[in-house]
């Protein structure tokens, strides 16, 4: 199988080892990788912060970004699931509405493309850590995914999966709701931290790179004894 890789802003700029990862692991399993090193933003923080007309010229350069039928894969729920969901109200009735719907059968977040289409969990990861796992609210609400996720951190050889309380909540991360709001956004993320803590794990563990930064913030600025890693991270690891 051959598939595009889509890498979303936090990853390329912050955390591009998680991008590395998942294409480590997706190589490990067969998967022939293209990447198209032309691609930019989705747009999803041009359209949240109202600006539609801008999210919908970057949204057509994504989808010129992406010709063709192959699968694309991306290691952001918060991402995958904008375009999944919000390109219909910005391509509705427009030249690019079926160009759209076959993007959006096309386009799929890292676990739910190894659970779903490749019906693999089992990726032969070691990691001797606890962890929790975070839903974030993209993956859980708009994307639609719950139990992916922790049926392959299962399979991990090593790890330890602890719930935390209230893990459906919300970190405070939101783009830019944190920068708007930023004491309750400050205040969201101490209680998931503590929830995280209190579960006795020693990493948090998400889908979503932008809901771990926002974490990772509040436990450096506090100097806890807590890490976080991305799910591919996880599953690249020990092999």
């Amino acid at each position: 199988m051959e598939v595009d890789i889509f890498i979303p802003c936090f990853v390329d700029q912050i955390y591009p080892e998680t991008g590395l990862n998942m294409v480590k692991v997706l190589e490990k399993l067969g998967i022939q990788i293209h990447y198209n090193d032309k691609q930019t933003c989705c747009g999803q923080m041009a359209f949240n912060s109202g600006f539609w007309e801008e999210a919908r010229e970057i949204g057509v350069k994504f989808m010129e970004d992406f010709p063709g039928d192959r699968y694309i894969v991306g290691p952001s729920a918060s991402c995958v699931a904008y375009v999944r969901n919000y390109y219909e109200e910005l391509f509705y009735n427009t030249s690019h509405h079926n160009e759209y719907r076959k993007l959006q059968k096309r386009i799929f977040e890292f676990s739910d493309f190894l659970v779903n289409v490749l019906e693999v969990e089992d990726i032969g990861a070691t990691f001797n850590h606890s962890v929790t796992y975070h839903d974030s609210c993209a993956a859980l609400r708009e994307y639609g995914i719950r139990n992916e996720p922790r049926k392959l951190l299962r399979y991990v050889k090593g790890l330890t999966l602890l719930e935390m309380q209230d893990t459906n909540v919300c970190c405070g991360f939101g783009g830019t709701f944190s920068v708007k709001f930023e004491a309750i956004a400050s205040a969201m993320a101490e209680q998931k931290v503590e929830h995280a803590l209190a579960s006795g794990a020693e990493y948090i563990v998400s889908t979503d790179s932008s809901c771990l930064m926002h974490q990772q913030g509040y436990i450096k600025k506090h100097g806890l004894g807590l890490k976080v890693a991305h799910l591919a991270d996880v599953l690249a690891s020990g092999w």
